[in-house]
């Protein structure tokens, strides 16, 4: 399990549009550096050690995974994309963006490429006064007292004036969504998508447990015979399975994040069944539906066949091989009604054809921005 860790974060600038470059440095650190937990008011200072434009500078708390230097490297590297131009002189300058690592959990760190807490945070009122709006209690860990002591000593008698404007705080994944279901046809890559997304929010992962399935070599066989005790099984575990990992979810709350939705027994009951054993299988759906707990988000991978094909064939299962693009295309057909009249779910479709998020981190981070900007269906 990867361990998160709190750092609070000076951010200031004084060149161009002062708010939106606040704004897109905080949408790019909750995009590539963690969850932004707290952020504070902005404040107008005059610039500090040199003659220059006024700053607007503001703190924010942020859970990350990264350790300091890493930290360090992927902060500069918002900085540059965001305009900043660094002098080798040392001194200090107008700029589009400031962002400085003020405090990192209570370690204390003195190093060639970084040094924590922030050496002069203690002097600067334009730190210490932002900072303390969302950490009023937090200890110095060099000067073991609380955050509000500090500023109360800080001799600063520069002015500081807070403003009215308000900017925006990206809301986590883990704070929108408590049970995410991601669907999607034979190959599309639900199960990678949901394996990472565990992994990058140390969420609790449902995987269909298909491999256990007896059935299912034999339905590729001969799908007449084994068509109703393949579905009737899958039915069945999907079922306990859902029902035992979301009843744990209720008791701890953690965010659940399900390769499959149960709804999808009845999309391929659809395509494999008879009329009459269709009748008696939604009989038994139906009992069962109702006491599944829905998703918060319902997300479907659409791929196209010619991709869904490659991937199966890549994947190699044995079993699989002979799958035909029409059998793909009637599961899609499937998922597309059931979208279409499920409109109580709050639905998201994303077009991974001409992306492989499993070998291309970017592709995978273009994939976590569709879902953030996707709005939330749970109550504020």
């Amino acid at each position: 399990m990867k361990i998160q860790r709190l750092t609070y974060l000076s951010l200031g600038s004084n060149q161009g549009e002062k708010l939106k470059n606040l704004q897109k440095a905080i949408f790019k650190i909750a995009e590539t550096v963690g969850a932004i937990q707290k952020i504070s008011s902005i404040y107008k200072t005059s610039s500090w050690g040199y003659k220059g434009e006024d700053f607007y500078n503001m703190c924010i708390a942020v859970s990350t995974y990264l350790q300091p230097e890493s930290l360090l490297e992927k902060l500069l590297t918002i900085e540059s994309n965001l305009g900043r131009e660094r002098n080798n002189l040392h001194e200090y300058t107008d700029r589009k963006i400031d962002i400085d690592i003020l405090l990192f959990e209570d370690e204390i760190i003195f190093s060639k490429k970084i040094t924590i807490p922030h050496p002069r945070m203690l002097e600067r009122k334009f730190v210490l006064v932002p900072l303390v709006e969302i950490a009023k209690n937090s200890l110095h860990p060099i000067e073991k007292k609380q955050l509000y002591v500090c500023l109360n000593n800080c001799s600063d008698a520069s002015s500081i004036e807070k403003i009215s404007s308000k900017l925006i705080r990206p809301i986590p994944l883990t704070e929108k969504y408590n049970y995410i279901a991601i669907e999607g046809n034979i190959g599309a890559g639900k199960t990678s998508l949901a394996s990472l997304m565990s992994d990058e929010f140390n969420a609790r992962v449902v995987l269909e447990r298909f491999a256990d399935n007896p059935f299912l070599p034999k339905f590729y066989e001969d799908k007449e015979r084994f068509a109703f005790p393949l579905e009737m099984s899958f039915l069945a575990d999907r079922y306990q399975q859902l029902s035992d990992d979301l009843a744990q979810f209720n008791l701890f709350k953690n965010l659940i994040v399900s390769d499959y939705y149960i709804f999808k027994s009845l999309i391929f009951a659809q395509v494999t069944l008879q009329k009459d054993e269709y009748a008696l299988y939604r009989k038994m759906f139906d009992i069962m539906y109702k006491e599944i707990s829905k998703p918060d988000l319902y997300i479907y991978l659409y791929q196209n066949t010619d991709r869904l094909l490659e991937n199966i064939k890549k994947r190699g299962r044995d079993y699989e091989q002979n799958i035909q693009a029409d059998y793909l295309q009637k599961i899609h057909d499937g998922y597309h009604n059931f979208i279409k009249t499920e409109q109580h779910l709050n639905t998201l479709i994303i077009d991974v054809s001409e992306l492989d998020f499993v070998n291309n981190h970017k592709d995978y981070k273009q994939i976590l921005k569709t879902i953030s900007l996707h709005p939330s269906s749970k109550a504020t």
